[in-house]
């Protein structure tokens, strides 16, 4: 079987060793040793000013959403996993979507503007696969109009863009460390700011509002990381180098090899350093699309449709027509990408599509 993305897993020793500096420190949670050295790690690594690790990816969505958002109205993009737009209702905010980029895929910025309106109180902006949103445009607009700047970066460990982190950008950005993600604590995330007085509201807030054992800055709740994750994220994080190789060749040769004028692929902005998170490839139609994966699900290979449904047609939020994300959200398809998919699977998948196109 070939799956449409496969853990990485560092030797199992490496992995020992740091779970036997759990048992000798007897301390599981509430910010140990290893969670400590994984952020500080993690700031020099990625070369951003502020890390605080979580328990999954999704909290510190809901945690910047509720300091940043305050119940209003959240711009926010149809295309993107599900948890994008189900964090803002959970936080009780509403989402307003606005139509995507039909060749990077992020958020039409040059459509932003018609959508504010006085309830407006924030954006959240998804970096595709971890293709950029224009960053700069987004920027200027929120300063135009006085809002705040989130951007689920789940996919966009690794990025750079104009020379920086991708991290920098925005008020917070936020990412998932889940088990299918390049850097990966088996289930984790985190959040990044480059202010230190906010990163100091989203700090205390994952963790109950503490300001000591005995005082409370605010409202909080628990999305502190465990030292376990942290110990799997110690483990992979010397490997990464490899794994970003690994990924690109994979990269490489399907780029090489599945030149298609019935498909195309998405673009990548310029100025990005980008980190081979997924290969999404775009059907002429949805009918091409379906024959295609089912071909591939015969032969025991199972690519994904990502992102599916476009989630401005979810039932839980007052549905919008947006003419883009819908049209691409039916013909695309990620294609398998993990660290060790060999040639000869690679080239069963290609001549697969071929075949059925």
């Amino acid at each position: 079987m070939v799956p449409v993305t496969k853990t990485f897993f560092p030797p199992l020793n490496k992995y020992t060793d740091h779970l036997k500096r759990i048992w000798k420190n007897e301390w599981l949670t509430n910010r140990g040793e290893l969670v400590i050295e994984l952020e500080t790690k993690l700031k020099s690594y990625l070369n951003v000013p502020n890390v605080t690790l979580t328990t999954n990816g999704t909290l510190p969505l809901q945690i910047a959403l509720k300091i940043l958002a305050n119940g209003g109205e959240v711009i926010t993009t149809p295309f993107s996993y599900v948890a994008t737009t189900s964090a803002i209702v959970w936080e009780n905010c509403t989402p307003v979507f606005v139509d995507i980029h039909p060749e990077y895929l992020t958020i039409d910025e040059t459509k932003i503007e018609a959508a504010i309106t006085s309830k407006t109180t924030a954006i959240l902006a998804t970096h595709v696969f971890g293709n950029p949103c224009n960053v700069d445009m987004i920027e200027k607009i929120a300063l135009k109009y006085n809002l705040k700047v989130i951007y689920d970066a789940a996919h966009c460990f690794g990025v750079r863009y104009q020379d920086k982190s991708l991290f920098n950008y925005g008020d917070v950005s936020t990412c998932s460390f889940h088990a299918t993600k390049i850097f990966h604590t088996a289930e984790g995330g985190s959040f990044f700011s480059n202010s230190d007085d906010l990163n100091k509201k989203l700090y205390y807030s994952h963790n109950f509002g503490h300001n000591g054992p005995e005082n409370f800055h605010g409202v909080g709740i628990n999305a502190k990381m465990s030292e376990v994750q942290a110990a799997m994220g110690l483990s992979v994080l010397p490997y990464m180098a490899k794994i970003f190789s690994d990924r690109k060749s994979v990269v490489d040769f399907y780029n090489e090899n599945l030149d298609n004028a019935k498909i195309r692929k998405m673009k990548i902005r310029h100025n990005t350093e980008w980190n081979y998170s997924y290969y999404p490839i775009i059907f002429n139609s949805e009918e091409a699309l379906l024959k295609v994966q089912e071909s591939l699900n015969e032969a025991k290979i199972f690519p994904r449709r990502y992102f599916y449904p476009s989630l401005n047609t979810l039932t839980y939020i007052d549905q919008k027509i947006m003419p883009v994300s819908e049209e691409i959200s039916s013909r695309i398809l990620c294609l398998p990408l993990f660290h060790d998919l060999d040639v000869i699977n690679q080239n069963k998948i290609i001549k697969i599509i071929k075949h059925n196109l």
